[in-house]
């Protein structure tokens, strides 16, 4: 049986991109969970991984027995726009072979905890509203909706909306 003491979280490093982009493949054959509709090869993601540092914007991987099966990363919001620099997007992507164990709740957990230490103020989940797995999560750990933008997406001729789930953060010592 799979729990806690059986994985462990920490920073993603080049050598975890095959298994974060097998993963997020995944997630992308569901039509539910993104709105990438083609799948990655690792080479393809090299770019978007090399804007990810474990002290402003990490990405973390969940490991158990040497294998990465889940991730969790936080993304600069409206890069660039200095007024926003505390706010970051958060998303999450468990491998579907371990749905169900508490891995996306501990990877979220986690990387809630650690935004006091990299300057984080407010999180923010943006996901398609077909995908209630997530907002269920979101709702655990307190995540409030405060957006929808009704039927905006075009899934492959499923028409979907996109939620903005938010979470602002106490950052007092």
């Amino acid at each position: 049986m799979l729990n806690e003491a059986n994985w462990k979280i920490r920073f993603a490093t080049s050598k975890d991109l095959p298994s974060i982009v097998k993963i997020y493949n995944q997630a992308i054959k569901t039509n539910t969970a993104t709105g990438d509709t083609q799948e990655f090869k690792a080479e393809d993601r090299e770019d978007w991984f090399r804007k990810f540092n474990k002290d402003t914007f990490p990405i973390y991987v969940v490991e158990t027995e040497n294998k990465v099966v889940g991730y969790c990363a936080l993304s600069p919001y409206r890069s660039g726009r200095k007024a926003m620099h505390t706010v970051a997007e958060i998303s999450y992507y468990i491998d579907y072979s371990f749905h169900g164990k508490g891995i996306g709740t501990a990877v979220l957990k986690h990387a809630i905890e650690d935004c006091k230490r990299i300057g984080i103020e407010s999180l923010l989940a943006i996901l398609l509203d077909v995908n209630t797995q997530s907002v269920e999560i979101l709702k655990k750990f307190k995540f409030v909706k405060w957006g929808h933008f009704p039927d905006i997406i075009n899934l492959e001729g499923k028409s979907c909306g996109q939620l903005i789930y938010g979470l602002k953060l106490n950052t007092e010592t």
